[in-house]
């Protein structure tokens, strides 16, 4: 499944008019004209965004940006609009206005919605407006009017007491209501004409010409509890519950650790461990789909740790960088343990490369590779920004060998680098018994950066997530005019480091 974001254009009519007649069936007289589409795509194309998925027009949103002064709180859709003529707009306004949400019916289950809206926030400080402005339908109005103003079935569904489809909807994406909109929409039935003004607040506004770049990156880490499953389908409970909560503070990035989904092993434990490795490499490729599916449903970039691959009767400990946007890369390990050997016959991947990501150039390696500092160093020659570590290590100096190789990986790379592993026991799982770990993120050190380069840290061996914002702006100046230049000053005319 491919997931784009892109704007709109008026090649995309017709797919939009039919589009829009599923999404509102019980208004399809309301379809938007391919004049209109035309006119706002001509005048401010930044502001018309669509979806597709699979080249499939899934989602659209529309917007103008107005002088709100001069419509104040009070105003009905076709005040905004200037009677539906958009002349309303002008590039010089202060608030991005909302006309148009809606979604396909076939794709709401994958939370498009909150794309579009999240798109709109980013252009919304892009241009550096101070605020979004919307005039949000109450769809379930209808069922309640008779007992409920508007205000009070505002209260109750802010209180989650009633559940109204789009208004829900734009509380959770932080919109606040700040007043009804009496006579709104004269042809929204089912809100009885009414309207809820909505608005979300720009927090980095500024009168000043607006320099902020998006170089900030937030890493979710997963510290992830070993422990046995019921069966597969509590499994992916537990991997959708931190997806979820990393969705829910808008981290760009989750990462799982190594070898995380071999709970999943105990039902094999009377097998040898290469036999029961083999068995669980063949639930791979289904979990892979699923994460994926989570990738795209919660606008996350996850990696998800590593899993089993068997292929031509060999053993492959594999990663896989799932975008959001619904693109797969794969990583394979390629210096393999001498207990990996032993126990499983794994057998050392063959390529390395960074990986194009919609947040820059990242690294990925697994736990024994990043105590060869070749890897990381060809990586950061590609471009990497950021180096992925997820590890599984069972006692602590196993983890303090990868913790202090991921530390200097970043100060001699000019990067970021985020470790995470499992912790607790694995009763019954052959060779999994126990685990040490702490998930953190460490960076470059120099005065720009923490004293001690370390961003963020877990608690040892306790399951939790670890949260971390990093600049990628401030990679840049340190490579510059850093205390030292580490990339900058190696001697190539003595020595260098190459992929072959």
């Amino acid at each position: 499944m491919q997931i784009e974001t892109r704007p709109l254009s008026v090649q995309d009519y017709d797919e939009l008019a039919q589009t829009m007649k599923r999404a509102y069936p019980q208004m399809s007289e309301s379809i938007w004209s391919k004049k209109s589409i035309e006119k706002l795509t001509r005048m401010f194309p930044d502001g018309q965004i669509c979806i597709t998925v699979d080249g499939k027009l899934a989602a659209v949103a529309l917007s103008i940006i107005v002088n709100y002064d001069e419509f104040g709180d009070d105003h009905t859709y076709s005040d905004i609009t200037g009677n539906y003529t958009f002349n309303t707009h002008t590039s010089k306004g202060n608030v991005l206005y909302g006309i148009e949400v809606f979604v396909d019916p076939e794709f709401r289950e994958l939370r498009l919605g909150r794309r579009l809206y999240d798109a709109r926030k980013e252009l919304c400080e892009l241009l550096n407006l101070k605020s979004i402005i919307l005039g949000g339908r109450i769809p379930n109005y209808h069922k309640h009017s008779h007992e409920l103003s508007p205000r009070e079935y505002i209260r109750r569904v802010r209180d989650k007491e009633i559940y109204d489809p789009v208004l829900s909807f734009q509380l959770s994406n932080n919109f606040l209501p700040i007043r009804v909109l009496k006579k709104y929409l004269p042809e929204d039935e089912a809100s009885r004409e009414n309207a809820v003004l909505l608005q979300w607040n720009n927090i980095y506004y500024s009168k000043n010409p607006n320099t902020m770049q998006d170089s900030i990156i937030r890493l979710g880490l997963v510290q992830w509890q070993m422990r046995h499953f019921k069966d597969i389908d509590a499994f992916y409970e537990q991997v959708e519950f931190f997806v979820n909560v990393m969705g829910d503070y808008k981290s760009d990035f989750v990462l799982f650790p190594e070898l995380f989904n071999t709970p999943l092993l105990a039902p094999f434990n009377n097998l040898s461990e290469r036999d029961s490795m083999i068995e669980l490499a063949k639930l791979t490729e289904e979990i892979k789909e699923r994460i994926s599916e989570l990738a795209i449903s919660y606008n996350v970039n996850i990696i998800s740790g590593s899993m089993p691959v068997f292929e031509n009767n060999e053993l492959y400990n594999v990663s896989y960088l799932l975008h959001r946007d619904g693109r797969m890369d794969e990583y394979r390990k390629i210096h393999i343990t001498p207990n990996e050997k032993r126990y499983y016959g794994m057998k050392g991947g063959n390529e390395i490369k960074v990986f194009d990501t919609d947040c820059g150039k990242v690294g990925l390696v697994i736990c024994y590779d990043v105590e060869f500092p070749e890897l990381p160093r060809i990586l950061a020659d590609q471009g990497m920004k950021i180096l992925f570590v997820p590890y599984l290590t069972d006692t602590q100096n196993a983890y303090m060998r990868v913790r202090h190789c991921a530390a200097a990986r970043a100060i001699e790379n000019e990067c970021y680098v985020a470790i995470a592993g499992c912790v607790g026991n694995l009763p019954k799982v052959n060779n999994m018994d126990i685990q040490f770990g702490q998930a953190a993120v460490f960076t470059p050190s120099d005065f720009a950066f923490p004293s001690n380069a370390v961003k963020g840290e877990a608690t040892p061996n306790t399951e939790m997530t670890l949260i971390v914002d990093v600049d990628l702006n401030l990679l840049k100046d340190l490579h510059h005019n850093g205390s030292v230049q580490v990339m900058k000053d190696r001697r190539k005319d003595l020595y260098d480091t190459y992929l072959k």
